[in-house]
């Protein structure tokens, strides 16, 4: 480190001051103006060679103390062992005068000094000479000190330099993606949700046999990663790219302008990115739209991030319950636990076709395993620092990010929040979906939202609920409160009217309470006054009646209107408003796993692709 600068160093570079001693080995400081040659040889400003023949290292200085702003009186303080107060009080004014006594020097300036201290204290000699012996045998113990201090002095240095060029390195190798209209950065103590795209983009060495590399890629693999406000549990949900939705108008950066593209009705959720001159954001914004859960960052990778983060942490384990071979996606592999990186880890995470169904569903619980055995590999990586740095800078390559986190700071701060759930708590799930029913038998491509099982699984990522906890422990609202016993469906007499702004919900309900659970005494009674919730009133002789509708309309409790007088023969009234979606969808939807809905953890090493 040049000194220039800093006062008082001149030309000088502080490293060069240190010099080796071959008679001890050591590397001593050499100050300016000290021209006595000892056994080191002359005191030159050239570093010399350490006994390896490597070039001798730069080393700070150990500290030196301050000289004191006014002279002290040079009198005794005390006889006791250690060097004597007079000399204490000549060291400090060697100091004011530029002749500064040099800790662990072994010049031979004081050679003379130290042997005849040895020699008066091995024969016995004057008390004096004895208390200089004692006192040069216990300054070891402070001269060990300042090497230590200079080394961590040294490390310091080193350490300051190799992180800002670490930091500079690593800020430059994340790409950058500016998401219009989206400004949530996470925050700590609050829940995280982030979004993970995976693009079958194929551009990069190696990739060629995978198609056509001008490809701007497209949404392969999307999960949604949801982390909890306590951090003690993460769900990532799997969204099909073959799943039919809407995919909502997005803007881009396009050229420095923002552009508009248009939404689209009804198409592949991997056409989300890539169709068009669709970016992230306009995922982003898709899974907001089908999942009602506020999306704070994104990451995306390609093809080359599996092959390079893989091979970055030793490989990532797996386990095959059969043997798969799949010419399309290259992989080919005997049943067993295998350890795979590079191209053999794109293979798998790819292969689709001999495993399951063969079909985008079967490899989604591919990705899910390699995924969960990726977290365990990186957490291991922790604890080796060559390793992590390798990792840190194999995944920033790989990775595009949000602006919002798009220096190595921001990815730091996010990281340290995330790691703090423990990988037994990550869950993954995916997306309940069935077959396309606009779609013939034998040519089944697409699917569709189930909706019965999705919304319970969007309702826990909305309250922060977690997937693993078993549920035990909770108490079911109003269980001490008296049941009534639920009215047959042919006696339930109701009237339904549509306040909402779904158009012909008041005649679709009906259709399907009729043809579907046999409430053949309801009737579409038109429209009505708009309201934002949907509500069922009824007579306290109707009660029986209304346990069974709130039943298979999955009312709230809040949504029941009790009157105080019987009904008798009258009708009850159900006013659906804003918050009805559909047919056979809940009112409310409550917020727990669906009983036949598969989930797997991350540190759970028994999967096995089959």
């Amino acid at each position: 480190m040049d000194a220039q600068g800093r006062g008082g160093a001149g030309d000088i570079d502080p490293a060069d001051q240190w010099v080796l001693n071959p008679e001890t080995g050591n590397y001593e400081l050499r100050l300016p103006g000290d021209s006595t040659d000892g056994p080191a040889g002359p005191r030159t400003g050239a570093r010399s060679p350490a006994p390896d023949g490597t070039t001798t290292p730069r080393r700070t200085p150990p500290h030196q103390r301050r000289a004191p702003s006014s002279p002290r009186e040079n009198t005794s303080r005390g006889t006791g062992g250690g060097t004597g107060a007079g000399e204490r009080t000549a060291g400090r004014a060697a100091e004011r005068t530029g002749e500064r006594t040099v800790p662990a020097q072994r010049g031979s300036r004081r050679a003379a000094a130290s042997d005849t201290a040895a020699t008066a204290a091995a024969s016995g000699g004057s008390r004096a000479d004895r208390r200089k012996a004692q006192a040069k045998k216990k300054s070891k113990g402070k001269k060990a000190l300042m090497w230590i201090g200079g080394g961590l002095a040294l490390l310091l240095v080193v350490g300051c330099a190799t992180a800002l060029y670490a930091y500079n390195r690593l800020n430059n190798n994340i790409d950058k993606v500016d998401v219009v209209g989206r400004d949530n950065p996470f925050q700590k103590g609050e829940p995280v949700n982030v979004l993970f795209i995976g693009t079958d983009k194929r551009t990069g060495a190696g990739n060629e046999d995978y198609g056509n590399s001008g490809d701007e890629g497209r949404a392969d693999t999307v999960i949604l990663l949801h982390f909890s406000k306590d951090r003690t549990h993460a769900t990532g949900l799997s969204i099909p790219r073959d799943l039919i939705t809407d995919i909502p108008e997005c803007e881009v950066k396009q050229d420095g302008r923002t552009v508009t593209i248009p939404g689209t009705a009804q198409t592949r959720f991997n056409y989300s990115l890539g169709v068009d001159g669709r970016d992230p954001g306009c995922v982003w914004r898709t899974v907001e739209e089908i999942t009602g859960v506020e999306i704070n960052h994104f990451m995306m990778a390609d093809f080359n991030a599996v092959k390079d983060l893989s091979t970055a942490v030793g490989g990532v384990e797996v386990c095959l319950a059969k043997d798969i071979s799949d010419d399309k996606s290259h992989f080919h592999m005997e049943a067993g636990t295998h350890r795979l990186q590079g191209e053999d880890a794109l293979a798998f995470v790819r292969t689709r076709y001999g495993v399951g169904q063969s079909s985008d569903l079967s490899r989604i619980k591919l990705q899910q395993q390699f995924l969960g055995s990726l977290a365990r590999e990186m957490v291991g990586t922790l604890s080796e620092p060559t390793k992590l740095w390798g990792l840190a800078d194999t995944a920033t390559k790989a990775l595009t990010v949000d602006t919002g986190i798009g220096t190595i700071q921001k990815l730091n701060d996010i990281a340290q929040e995330l790691g703090k759930v423990p990988v037994k708590d990550i869950s993954f799930v995916t997306l309940p979906v069935v077959d396309n029913p606009d779609e013939p038998e034998d040519a089944k491509a697409t699917v569709v939202l189930d909706d019965a099982k999705a919304q319970p699984l969007f309702r826990m990522l909305q309250e922060d609920l977690s997937l693993t906890d078993s549920g035990d422990d909770k108490k079911d609202e109003g269980q001490d409160e008296e049941k009534v016993e639920p009215a047959p469906a042919g006696e339930v007499r109701v009237d339904v009217y549509n306040g909402g702004q779904v158009i012909g919900a008041a005649q679709d309900t009906v259709n399907w309470l009729q043809n579907t659970h046999g409430v053949l005494l309801s009737t579409n009674a038109s429209n009505a006054d708009a309201q934002e919730t949907t509500t069922l009133e009824y007579g306290p002789d109707q009660a029986g009646q209304a346990a069974t509708l709130a039943d298979l309309m999955g009312l709230p409790k809040k949504a029941l209107k009790e009157g105080s007088a019987d009904a008798g023969d009258t009708p009850m009234v159900l006013t659906l408003g804003d918050d009805f979606r559909g047919v056979g969808i809940p009112i409310e939807v409550k917020a727990e796993k669906p009983a036949d809905v598969d989930t797997i953890t991350a540190d759970d090493e028994s999967i096995c692709a089959s």
